[in-house]
């Protein structure tokens, strides 16, 4: 008789221990529950802890609320300026109505992938190639909304979208390198012709202030020949500035008058200095008189 009863006290605690293991069950902090009674689904949700439920009645699903990373597959498209490209994505979402994901999707998951494939073949046949080099800021904006309208209904919402490459074919590849090449190059005579016309420009303001100022010319011409100086140079060429001449010649005081008297060989050029040459002046004294003589008179001499 007692071992009866202890048998049935047994089998009363294991059946016990299995109902309690199965009423009870544990919700992470990042998950939320929904309850099914008899294939109803209850109208609240359970939190994270623990949620305890009946056993044969309820039935507990877990939803994850964790942003969810999911990688589009590239896809082969044509831009709108007919150009073939391969372009992939990625999304980042999560769940914000547990309820709804459970009931109105079967796999939210992979209704959203599909949507997503069908959002980039659509961005990419509206787009042009440089927008999708360029201004991906704006078209990743507008696959966002693309994709976010179906899955505010199922409860899921579409934090962001990325295109995260965008593969061209070899041949646009080698004309989008020579286009640059091209305008790398036009940008160098650009800048180069700039600087060639910056330079023209000061040496023509440094021109005039060596006109007006002559002995900045001097200052200048005594700093090249310092430069020059400093290289190991076995050989120097100076130039002789006329304008040194004409300092110096002013620079010079007057000499004594010479005594009066008939004009020597020596005199002569003292005399003629600072006087301007005349044809009649470097001709012999015969000369002068012949051309003095009117109408051949004296030519008989």
């Amino acid at each position: 008789m007692i071992t009866v009863i202890t048998s049935a006290l047994i089998a009363i605690l294991t059946l016990g221990a299995i109902l309690l293991g199965t009423s009870v069950r544990i919700v992470k902090q990042f998950e939320r529950g929904v309850v099914f009674r008899f294939g109803q689904v209850r109208s609240e949700v359970r939190g994270p802890g623990l949620a305890v439920i009946m056993p044969v009645a309820d039935r507990l699903q877990k939803v994850n609320m964790q942003i969810v990373t999911m990688p589009v597959p590239a896809q082969d498209g044509i831009t709108r300026d007919n150009v073939t490209v391969h372009v992939d994505a990625v999304i980042y979402f999560r769940v914000v109505d547990p309820m709804r994901v459970v009931v109105d999707v079967q796999d939210y998951e992979a209704a959203i992938r599909q949507v997503a494939l069908a959002s980039l073949r659509s961005i990419i046949g509206k787009s042009e190639l440089d927008d999708l080099l360029s201004n991906r800021e704006r078209l990743n904006q507008g696959l966002e909304l693309m994709i976010d309208s179906p899955a505010v209904g199922w409860g899921v919402h579409i934090d962001r979208v990325e295109i995260k490459d965008v593969a061209l074919p070899d041949s646009m590849k080698r004309s989008m390198s020579r286009q640059a090449e091209a305008e790398r190059e036009r940008r160098s005579r650009v800048i180069t012709a700039e600087g060639e016309l910056q330079a023209s420009q000061k040496l023509a303001q440094a021109a005039e202030t060596m006109a007006l100022h002559p002995a900045a010319l001097q200052l200048r011409l005594l700093q090249t020949v310092v430069e020059v100086a400093a290289e190991k140079n076995s050989t120097l060429v100076l130039p002789f500035p006329v304008e040194l001449l004409r300092f110096l010649e002013r620079a010079t005081p007057p000499e004594a008058e010479p005594p009066a008297g008939p004009a020597t060989s020596q005199s002569v050029p003292a005399l003629s200095a600072g006087l301007p040459a005349s044809a009649d002046q470097c001709l012999p004294d015969t000369a002068v008189m012949d051309r003095a003589a009117p109408n051949g008179v004296g030519a008989d001499r």
